[in-house]
């Protein structure tokens, strides 16, 4: 059985530490914490990417497994149990499609010689052949290629060499590659480098969701990294790369359309609250909704009620009418989160006021 995996945080390359330390990510499958095997084929680089510590030209200490070292390296940490799935990327070693056939190799070897039927996570390198493309899909659980930016005009403050619309495009034939296979297919963005706005990222996500049925957004906040031409730029807020995962969430879960998202005048999430709870707090003629009238879709944009939650409701309803915040609870309400926004029967539950989210709370 495969499992289905989401980060916890974003994906990022960092220098390399030493070995497992750095190469053994936490991921997580439901409530299960499960280590991956996060891996670079290379970091002997190509291109020319302005906030990256492998990029061209700049000295750090280069390392490029065989497609036989990386699978047998994968091997051995499978075997004491120290990883249960691999997400194998790449530096672009000599051309897109030279560094894929390497990487196409090594997960060969460890799904047909090594048999292992987990989960494997293959980066999709910009601008190779789609044979390579459509083999990935083959073979993964999950491909990704990033788009970095969220347009042309961002992506080349960073990345001169790449392309914003090749990028897209390859996005959009992975998908129809991967069909009705049981694989997904992300992206991810790094946050602050190009001083884009939040509202031009997550227009470009709810796009990816909607067109491209992508599974899931990732974002890195940027970090000065020394001896790149980026290395004085400031460090952007973790809870800048927080509140997007949360409206990302929200354009992808819980039905927000990306023009409803609370923006600043200069197109960004506020920092000191989540998305959802403004958004809230902005509509109050919308508020407090009745539990036992509420559709699904006005129910899951209730601070503190969730997709499964508000599938909950529901079906609890279905027996009878729902009286008594503790049966809220049974079904998962933060009630602490709702209580100021619905109404059971007629009667508001508590009077107090919203609390705040946690950074990374899911409802």
């Amino acid at each position: 059985m495969q499992l289905k995996l989401d980060a916890l945080t974003g994906i990022g390359f960092r220098e390399v530490e030493p070995f497992p330390k750095c190469w053994v990510y936490p991921s997580k499958a439901g409530s299960t914490i499960v280590p991956i095997f996060k891996v670079l084929m290379s970091n002997v680089c190509e291109i020319n990417c302005f906030y990256c510590a492998s990029r061209a030209g700049r000295s750090f200490r280069e390392y490029s497994f065989t497609p036989e070292e990386l699978a047998a390296t994968f091997a051995s940490l499978y075997e004491k149990g120290l990883v249960k799935g691999i997400f194998l990327s790449s530096a672009i070693e000599q051309s897109p499609n030279k560094i894929m056939e390497k990487m196409l190799k090594a997960i060969e070897i460890i799904r047909f010689k090594q048999g292992f039927k987990g989960y494997v996570h293959l980066k999709l390198m910009p601008g190779a052949e789609r044979g390579y493309i459509e083999r990935a899909c083959e073979v993964a659980t999950r491909v990704s290629v990033n788009l970095e930016a969220p347009g042309q005009d961002r992506l080349k403050r960073i990345s001169p060499k790449k392309d914003f619309d090749s990028i897209l495009d390859m996005i959009k034939d992975t998908s129809k590659l991967i069909g009705d296979r049981n694989v997904s297919q992300t992206s991810q963005f790094v946050i602050g480098a190009a001083d884009e706005p939040d509202r031009e990222v997550l227009e470009v996500c709810e796009k990816l969701h909607q067109e491209y049925k992508l599974k899931r957004c990732y974002f890195e906040a940027f970090r000065p990294i020394p001896g790149t031409p980026l290395e004085e730029k400031p460090a952007t807020p973790k809870r800048r790369e927080s509140r997007l995962y949360q409206a990302d969430m929200l354009l992808r879960d819980y039905g927000f359309k990306a023009e409803e998202l609370p923006f600043d005048d200069k197109g960004n999430l506020p920092l000191e609250k989540d998305p959802k709870l403004l958004w809230s707090l902005s509509h109050a003629e919308k508020f407090p909704l009745e539990i036992n009238n509420a559709s699904p879709e006005e129910l899951r944009r209730v601070p503190g009620v969730g997709p499964l939650t508000a599938a909950k409701i529901v079906e609890m309803r279905a027996k009878g009418k729902i009286r008594d915040i503790s049966q809220l609870k049974l079904c998962g309400v933060k009630v602490g989160k709702a209580s100021p926004f619905i109404l059971l029967e007629g009667r508001k539950t508590s009077p107090q006021l919203p609390l705040e989210p946690s950074l990374f709370d899911s409802h």
